[in-house]
């Protein structure tokens, strides 16, 4: 075997160790524009060897441009999975690859005694996931996080995750029924088509973009099978209801109707052959989202029963007639607006589907109701307010029935509180999105990529760079885009761009994108992270993120995020023959039908930004796993790959400061042959002095050998006595004297003697991972026990031993 590098060392194939000499402080990254000189150009004169690194903390050196390169290559020969330190980096081939997601796959990477030295991929992140709550870990709890842009993959990596539990974690107890089994199973899989159907789009960056946030928790019940999973979900894209952008479609959902259903549902749903609808753009595009027959499956095997799924469908089809509704100016601008000539049809259309009378849905559309002390008063709308309340009522529709659907597929598929202990949660949010135009929708989603990398940035990139520094290591810090920044600009109190927001959306007055836009300069002209385009006619401002600025446009954000609902529109929904839409607007709280003034009202913002801090709660309890999708090129094409589009990627998520720090950084792990309750003892106080020697980050140059009896010693089943073992013993080293042991399921009792008398410590962190015991002169014992956030470290590869698991733990000083 060849000889390779290690953090601070080199081995020789055979298990010796000759320590180097420290490296320099670390410096930050090279940006693309360097000359490949040196190191560089030495790395990237093999090309032909570049696609086998299968994790970037072997690069040497690291930078933009190796790493690039390396990605590139590995794409090339369509390998799409790489491990960069802590984080899977994923790139999106835009193609189907089966083999890489099949059964034996799964079982391949869920049986792996070392799923880490398998080749780099999704099920790897999944598998470590799942043996942290099988050795219950602190904390136990696990979630999978990932990230990238709109198009970069998120959504079929989240699938292929949910796929991997409901196989791997699928219960074979003989105590239940196998169609119990796999209805759960199921189930929890059929939640997704349903999801998407309803909650994707096809956009400009992605045929199967997620126009909404979501944070689905798999249960594990004690003996870690799945038994059931419950959906939170994020600020759903409902304006895109009634409008959708330049070149892009509506949900799912309303191609599935069009293109799958039969002539009969056509025909109920007044769907006529060659009828064409304002809301339904690029009605030609067929897409592979476009399996209407799956999504009417799914809802089946989740419980949605036929006559349900009638109503449903009745209020899809009901909102497409709606966008059919136009209106003309009238005779007299004292009356009320009158429907265009080919509206009529269009509107009893939409009142027979949405169970609602049509001369009631016309005047709610037309008039809008004053309330003056007791009396109220009726004025006609305005012709741009007619299209408003048009829009509006459809938003409101279609938002109500996302809602119902949610909660319908947790109570389908959410098992009681009694028979789950712990959960493994999958975040797939939308991807952080810049276009010619954003308003309150692109402000929001990209404020909860922000918090997302934020999360990021301290769970990892500060936090493990102070472990180290705390360790007393010499350690000079890795720069990184911290984007506090940005959060502070966008979420400060008093005086950021959401309080700033959520106040002018409160004043019971009209709304003035000019004014809003002066405030902003006047209260947040000084801050770093935003700017003006004085040469801009429309009112905007721009943010710059940590993946690039944004501009966005203020005309419409007031009205947005106060998202108000006429009560006539209530009133006329809870009214309904439709059961469903009786049934969600039963509820309708007092407070939206009244028309008060604007003071109490819960603004989109306010929402969303209490949901999101919600999620990070439940992020920062539970231990968690990145997963970076990379979007190989802007126009979703197979097997293309955009050097500028990659690297502004990687510069904005901070792959490269991650590869910095892994490679740099602690612990370095080897696995070691499972014991059954094995018993180290240390050697004699002459022994302790020459091991806590060696031990110190400043001690010279050493080359270990082989001590006799000592590696068939460390083998062998039953206690072990190092104090047997002639000489002074380096516990194998590692620096800061890891020692290592970890097997499943497998209690360990350590003893240590020295000074004046015996310490002994009961832990199971055999079946967990690390146990670090440092040396100290004259005899003193330190025990480190800590959580680590790095979720992989560098393995020897010449020691491969079946049966192990690597999980992070390093121990946290303790002086006894």
């Amino acid at each position: 075997m060849n000889s390779k590098k290690s953090k601070r060392g080199v081995t020789d194939g055979h298990g010796s160790f000759k320590k180097v000499k420290k490296v320099g402080k670390a410096s930050p990254p090279p940006s693309l524009n360097d000359s490949l000189e040196g190191d560089l150009r030495a790395f990237l004169i093999d090309e032909d060897q570049l696609h086998t690194y299968d994790d970037l903390t072997k690069v040497n050196p690291v930078t933009p441009t190796t790493v690039l390169k390396c990605l590139q290559a590995r794409y090339r020969a369509q390998v799409f999975y790489t491990h960069a330190g802590c984080t899977l980096v994923a790139l999106n081939p835009f193609q189907p690859i089966p083999d890489l997601y099949s059964l034996d796959v799964m079982r391949e990477y869920h049986s792996a005694p070392q799923p880490q030295e398998a080749k780099p991929h999704i099920f790897i992140v999944a598998e470590e996931a799942y043996r942290n709550v099988q050795g219950q870990l602190e904390p136990v709890n696990q979630s999978l996080v990932v990230s990238g842009e709109s198009g970069a993959g998120k959504t079929w990596t989240s699938r292929c995750l949910m796929k991997y539990y409901a196989t791997v974690a699928a219960s074979s107890s003989v105590l239940k029924s196998q169609d119990a089994v796999d209805r759960i199973e199921k189930r929890v899989l059929d939640s997704n088509p349903i999801m998407e159907a309803f909650g994707n789009a096809c956009t400009l960056r992605n045929h199967n973009s997620s126009r909404f946030g979501k944070y689905i928790q798999l249960q594990l019940d004690r003996s870690h099978f799945l038994v059931g999973a419950s959906v939170q979900t994020y600020l759903l894209e409902k304006t895109r209801v009634a409008c959708q952008p330049a070149n892009e479609r509506n949900f799912h959902i309303f191609y599935q109707m069009m293109k799958g259903a039969s002539s009969e549902q056509k025909k109920e749903w007044k769907m006529g052959h060659g009828q064409s609808f304002n809301w339904l753009p690029k009605a030609q595009k067929t897409l592979e989202e476009d399996c209407f027959q799956e999504t009417v499956e799914a809802m089946s095997h989740l419980g949605i029963k036929s006559d349900k799924q009638a109503e449903i469908f009745r209020i899809l089809a009901g909102i497409l007639q709606l966008g059919n509704i136009t209106f003309d100016p009238p005779a007299k601008e004292s009356e009320p607006c009158v429907l265009e000539g080919q509206s009529k049809e269009s509107l009893q259309g939409a009142a027979g589907l949405l169970g609602v009378p049509a001369e009631e849905l016309q005047a709610c559309l037309a008039v809008r109701t004053l309330v003056a002390g007791k009396q109220s008063i009726l004025k006609p709308c305005s012709l741009s307010d007619c299209g408003v309340r048009r829009d509006c009522l459809a938003k409101v529709v279609y938002a109500h029935l996302f809602e119902w659907l949610t909660s319908f597929i947790n109570r389908s598929i959410c098992a009681d509180n009694s028979a789950w202990c712990n959960f493994i949660g999958l975040l797939d949010v939308y991807g952080f999105e810049c276009f010619q135009r954003n308003n309150l929708e692109q402000l929001c989603i990209n404020y909860a990529n922000e918090k997302l990398q934020q999360h990021f940035v301290a769970h990892y990139l500060r936090a493990q760079q102070e472990e180290y520094v705390s360790e007393g290591l010499e350690w000079s810090f890795v720069r990184y885009q911290d984007n506090q920044s940005c959060l502070d600009l966008i979420e400060g109190n008093p005086t950021g761009v959401f309080p700033l927001l959520n106040e002018e959306s409160r004043l019971n007055r009209a709304s003035d994108a000019g004014k809003f836009g002066a405030r902003l300069q006047k209260e947040l002209g000084d801050h770093g992270s935003i700017s003006w385009d004085k040469f801009s006619q429309e009112p905007h401002f721009s943010v710059t993120h940590y993946a690039g600025p944004v501009s966005y446009q203020i005309q419409g954000m007031m009205e947005k995020n106060k998202d108000p609902v006429p009560p006539e529109i209530i009133a006329l929904l809870q009214a309904s023959a439709n059961p469903l839409l009786g049934q969600v607007f039963g509820d309708q709280e007092a407070d939206s039908t009244a028309p008060r003034g604007l003071s109490k009202v819960v603004t989109v913002v306010a929402k969303f930004k209490n949901s999101l801090e919600s999620l990070m709660k439940i992020l920062h309890s539970t231990t968690p796993h990145y997963t970076r999708c990379i979007k190989p090129n802007p126009d979703c094409k197979p097997l293309t790959f955009h050097k500028r589009e990659v690297i502004m990627q990687l510069e904005a998520c901070g792959i490269v400061e991650t590869i910095h720090i892994s490679a740099a950084g602690f612990p370095i792990r080897k696995p070691q042959k499972a014991h059954s309750n094995p018993v180290c003892r240390f050697p004699s106080q002459v022994s302790m002095d020459a091991l806590a020697e060696l031990e110190l980050d400043d001690a010279e140059d050493f080359v270990e050998t082989e001590v006799p009896g000592l590696r068939s010693a460390a083998w062998e089943t039953g206690p072990v006595q190092l104090s047997s073992v002639q000489g002074p013993v380096t516990v194998r080293g590692w620096p800061m004297g890891l020692a290592l042991a970890s097997a499943p399921s497998v209690s360990m009792s350590l003893t240590a003697k020295g000074g004046g008398g015996d310490y002994k410590v009961e832990t199971n962190q055999c079946q967990h991972g690390v146990a670090s015991i440092r040396a100290q002169p004259r005899g003193s014992v330190k025990l480190h026990y800590q959580r680590s956030p790095l979720l992989y470290a560098d393995m020897l590869p010449h020691l491969r031993r079946e049966g192990v698991t690597g999980f992070n733990q390093i121990l946290l000083e303790k002086t006894l």
